[in-house]
């Protein structure tokens, strides 16, 4: 009997005006509210958007990429924190108490979350420092990958088998970046030590011009191959070494034909490699 009691007492409260008509202008002010944040949260994004430099700059898009990626986040989160306060007000909720509480959370969370601030502060600097881009080619703790998100507390790396690497800023003691402003395709190759090494050396040369002098690969190149020559002798033969400067992340195309053109030419040649008999 209570129960239908306290209904019938909640029915004929809900059937007067003065109760209700309040509370749906409250319910339309805070989606107001949140339809405003979306709105501006576009809005902001497309603007800071517009901030990256048109056209093909290189390094600098690269670093506004990264720059913008994260202040769009920063913003995206102050304006949806606001909406949430807002909100609250209007649904009549104290939140003078919730603000000084966040004060003080803050407090806490300063003593408690030691690690967490030394990440965003690493992440910090590594913007500011202008340290790594997304897309470059980097090292870090012995992991290696594309950088796919540089966010203030994390950076995460994309390996070359797909796997991601999502690692503290606050860890990285040390990066290895391989791709800053031009990149070396770096040529090793033994032979066996009865080898004409003046030929070979020879034919090298040889096959870096006609790389050179390719047109599929002349935007690759920075520079004609560098021919070290003889870099040490081996158990199992003479290790020759060059090298050629290519622009960022294509250090490995270019190695790669490099390396199919050099042996096709050592066999045209008949220099011998280690453990292969003398035709």
């Amino acid at each position: 009997m209570v129960g239908v009691s306290l209904y019938a007492q909640l029915l004929r409260e809900l059937q007067r005006a003065e109760v209700w008509i309040p509370w749906m202008e409250r319910l339309i002010h805070v989606v107001v509210v949140l339809a405003a944040a979306w709105i501006v949260t576009r809005i902001a994004r497309r603007l800071i958007v517009r901030l990256q430099p048109r056209g093909s700059h290189g390094d600098l898009d690269q670093r506004a990429t990264t720059i913008i990626t994260v202040l769009v986040k920063l913003v995206s989160t102050l304006i949806w924190m606001v909406a949430m306060v807002m909100s609250l007000s209007e649904l009549t909720f104290n939140v003078q108490p919730l603000i000084a509480g966040m004060g003080v959370a803050g407090i806490a969370l300063g003593l408690g979350a030691q690690t967490l601030i030394k990440d965003w502060l690493a992440g910090l600097f590594m913007l500011l420092e202008d340290q790594v881009r997304m897309g470059d080619s980097v090292t870090i703790g012995g992991m290696s990958g594309s950088v796919e998100e540089v966010n203030l507390r994390t950076t995460v790396l994309r390996a070359e088998n797909g796997a991601v690497h999502i690692i503290p800023n606050g860890s990285i003691a040390q990066i290895t970046n391989l791709t800053r402003e031009y990149s070396y395709s770096m040529f090793e190759i033994t032979l066996a030590y009865r080898a004409d090494v003046t030929r070979a050396l020879e034919v090298l040369a040889e096959a870096g011009q006609s790389l050179a002098s390719d047109e599929h690969f002349q935007p690759l190149l920075l520079s004609k191959l560098e021919v070290m020559g003889v870099d040490r002798f081996t158990e199992r033969g003479v290790l020759i070494r060059a090298r050629i400067k290519t622009p960022p992340l294509q250090q490995w195309a270019v190695g790669r034909e490099l390396n199919l053109r050099v042996k096709r030419a050592l066999d045209a040649a008949g220099i011998p490699f280690p453990g292969v008999a003398a035709p």
